[in-house]
């Protein structure tokens, strides 16, 4: 934790956001990242799913069973779910979400929204084409060597 502790730090120094992550196995280090965000323009550049990538890449699978991560800051909605689609074992962070709300990140709000039904989120969405779209669903259903994840 400490180390994740320090890379949101050097983040933070660096032109980051205030966020670092470390996945490890066995106490071994894995992989470790901080925030990109604003240094790479890219939204998803958070420390937890650049250290997942990071991880996959390294261990050559898409599974991180075994695995625990490690982050400053309790995860965001994305990287919650991008935590349990790679397996990852615990989670252990030290800040929580209401301590980033409190400097101006959205990771609580976006808590509250994904409980609200769809209709009545503070952006719209619908659904289109759905029909259409459930012909890939069949396809992958009847797939017989597909690779499930």
């Amino acid at each position: 934790m400490r180390r994740a502790i320090s890379l949101a730090e050097e983040s933070v120094r660096n032109g980051g956001g205030p966020f670092g992550a470390v996945i490890a196995r066995q106490g071994e280090i894995i992989a470790e990242a901080s925030n990109r965000v604003t240094l790479d323009c890219d939204p998803t550049a958070h420390a937890e799913v650049s250290a997942i990538r990071k991880a996959a890449a390294r261990l050559g699978t898409f599974s991180l069973e075994g695995c625990e991560i490690y982050t400053s800051c309790e995860p965001c909605p994305m990287c919650l779910g991008a935590i349990y689609w790679a397996h990852i074992d615990k989670i252990y962070y030290a800040n929580n979400r209401k301590d980033a709300a409190d400097i101006g990140f959205d990771d609580d709000f976006i808590y509250q929204e994904i409980a609200v039904d769809p209709a009545d989120r503070k952006k719209p969405s619908s659904i289109l084409l759905r029909d259409e779209a459930q012909k890939a669903f069949a396809m992958w259903r009847l797939k017989e060597d597909k690779t499930c994840y």
